[in-house]
């Protein structure tokens, strides 16, 4: 069977990708697949810049609050809901638009990783009962990659351990699948990442974030992202507000840095640069669309 069409949207945080998603999928006929880890959580609003209520209702999107904040959702449960989600949307003639900055979990699609097996699950309880630190540290002994790892993610550690570091195997790239990402300037990155902080600011990220740490706990995985993980010391009375923002800014732009790195491994890329010149993607996108079998 041949595989149908698929528009996939990548880049670095702050970089326009869902802008350029609402975009596509409102001139295109397209329906909206997230594949940004935190967007999948319920109450994770402000903090994720999640697209708003208008945004959800112009243009349906997918695979967004489908899970609460504690709850365990990896790249293998992605895939699968998102293969799904797919095929739904092309049952119904219209054009699947997967946007996100999660590479791993747009990999997986796209690629059709094979996921390896997990441990027991005691192996695994084990490993979930010991500090961040420790687990980094057990890692290290067993000379276990930790290279392009999220170290302030404890579930990635923990697969890291429980494979040996041997990682997920990938096949070509999906037929009739299009890429486009997005680069940006990093003084503008640095502006719009800015910008985009007062704005979840004036919105109540403090209250949200409070709000959170309340119900779930700050050991709870999601509540160690960024944006979130920031404010425990500040309610803890340890750090201003404004040291707030600032660990807040420079920690978007080290994530923005190692997605960068992430996707500039790709020769299938298709790179835009922001602020996008939207004839240059009609014309990309036509194209590709004209060319379907």
């Amino acid at each position: 069977m041949v595989a149908k069409p698929l528009i996939v949207i990548v880049g670095e945080t702050g970089s326009g990708k869902s802008e350029l998603a609402i975009n596509l999928a409102k001139n295109f006929d397209g329906e909206i697949v997230n594949a940004d880890s935190l967007n999948f959580r319920k109450g994770m609003n402000i903090g994720t810049a999640k697209p708003s209520a208008a945004d959800r209702q112009l243009i349906t999107h997918h695979l967004i609050d489908i899970i609460t904040p504690d709850a365990h959702f990896n790249a293998a449960d992605f895939q699968q809901a998102a293969k799904q989600i797919i095929d739904d949307i092309h049952e119904r003639h219209k054009l699947p638009v997967l946007v996100g900055g999660s590479g791993l979990y747009v990999d997986s699609l796209i690629y059709n990783y094979s996921f390896l097996d997990a441990s027991s699950d005691n192996y695994r309880q084990q490993l979930n009962e010991k500090p961040l630190e420790d687990l980094i540290e057990m890692a290290q002994t067993k000379k276990i990659s930790l290279n392009d790892e999220d170290l302030t993610n404890k579930r990635r550690i923990i697969r890291r351990i429980e494979t040996l570091g041997r990682l997920p195997s990938k096949q070509t790239l999906r037929p009739n699948t299009l890429i486009l990402g997005l680069r940006i300037d990093r003084a503008l990155l640095r502006q719009r990442l800015l910008r985009r902080l007062d704005l979840m600011i004036d919105q109540g990220l403090e209250a949200e974030v409070l709000g959170l740490s309340k119900r779930y706990g700050w050991p709870t995985e999601a509540l160690r992202a960024i944006g979130y993980r920031e404010w425990q010391d500040y309610f803890n009375n340890q750090i201003t507000i404004n040291e707030v923002k600032c660990q807040i800014l420079k920690d978007s732009l080290a994530l923005a840095k190692k997605q960068r790195t992430w996707f500039n491994r790709s020769k299938d890329i298709n790179w835009l640069t922001t602020p996008v010149k939207w004839n240059q993607v009609v014309e990309i996108v036509t194209t590709y669309m004209n060319n379907q079998v």
